[in-house]
């Protein structure tokens, strides 16, 4: 399986913020309840890592109001080996 981080963001208004945690929490879905939330500090965003076979399954993770706008990204820890060699990740 592979890491990855999925980024969710709404406006900043209380309504929004209320609206995604409320879908959030409904969905009963474990990995949505986990989601950590940045509306304290003004970034409104929700933020989980997850463990999947395929980014597909990771934005299927997020609630439909959200999925399209979602922001997944695929993780890596780069090894000592894979750091030493880091400028052919970027070629």
């Amino acid at each position: 399986m592979d890491k990855f981080l999925i980024e969710v963001d709404h406006e900043p208004t209380n309504y929004a913020c209320l609206n995604a945690a409320r879908v959030f929490f409904q969905t009963g879905s474990h990995f949505l309840r986990q989601a950590e939330w940045g509306c304290n500090d003004g970034v409104h965003k929700a933020w989980m890592i997850v463990e999947v076979d395929n980014k597909d399954q990771a934005r299927q993770i997020v609630p439909p109001l959200f999925r399209s706008d979602a922001r997944i990204v695929k993780l890596h820890t780069y090894t000592r080996d894979e750091m030493e060699n880091i400028v052919q990740f970027h070629t």
